[in-house]
């Protein structure tokens, strides 16, 4: 079967979580305005997320996965299944589900007129400390990239696949996908979405990966946009065969 759209679901140490997330995207797939795939990245999860995750894709014909060696963190997980979709459209959740894939058709309403679709949570069902921190580092990003987002946090994005695999992800990048997509002239607009306590597992970010990390990313972008290549093939002799 040929899929339009492909879901990456980041995965570390998510065993509680990998039953629910079975549940909530086969029940999505059913509902998908797009013929839809499945790709779980396992970040090198140490417990047992990977024989979860083999059964879950054994059992599910639209579900794949991806295991890294090693844990690598949150950019190179997206970044890895950015490398290996090749369907027009990529999104990635995160596996905690604290955003709802029913969201996934409002912002894919929107990817005609732009290359990239973004979640904006609404009502957070987080703590006090980690709403604080969310909103002073993305307020911080705002000022060095001027991107507009309010939340790129969020974990619930569409993105056109062939701009997609042009960003060159580090680490921390994950939080500048919208920045990233605007270096390549790329059109991106934000979409408010639901967003729910965490049932199961635990938070992988601190304060440090929130508010400190991003600010040191700044720089690092700052670097990236000075130093960026972009360019459009106007003709190749290819197109003549």
């Amino acid at each position: 079967m040929t899929y339009q759209f492909t879901i990456i679901v980041p995965v570390y140490n998510e065993e509680d979580n990998l039953e629910r997330v079975e549940t909530e995207l086969s029940n999505y797939l059913k509902m998908a305005t797009v013929a839809t795939s499945i790709l779980f990245v396992n970040d090198g999860s140490s417990d047992n997320s990977q024989a979860l995750i083999e059964a879950i894709c054994k059992r599910n014909e639209a579900f794949e996965y991806l295991l890294f060696k090693e844990n690598r963190g949150l950019s190179a997980a997206i970044k890895a299944g950015f490398d290996a979709v090749d369907s027009e459209l990529v999104g990635y959740i995160d596996s905690d589900l604290q955003t709802s894939p029913e969201d996934f058709n409002v912002l894919l309403e929107h990817i005609d007129q732009h290359e990239l679709v973004t979640g904006v949570r609404s009502h957070r069902k987080d703590s006090f400390v980690k709403n604080m921190s969310s909103k002073i580092a993305n307020g911080i990003r705002r000022a060095f990239t001027h991107d507009g987002m309010d939340d790129t946090g969020c974990p619930l994005k569409v993105i056109k696949t062939d701009y997609a695999k042009r960003i060159p992800m580090f680490r921390g990048l994950h939080r500048f996908l919208p920045a990233m997509i605007m270096l390549q002239n790329g059109r991106i607009t934000q979409i408010t979405v639901q967003h729910f306590p965490r049932m199961a597992g635990t938070a992988k970010f601190g304060l440090w990966n929130r508010l400190l990390g991003p600010l040191m990313d700044c720089f690092a972008y700052l670097w990236m946009k000075k130093k960026y290549i972009n360019y459009n093939i106007a003709k190749s002799s290819k197109d003549n065969l």
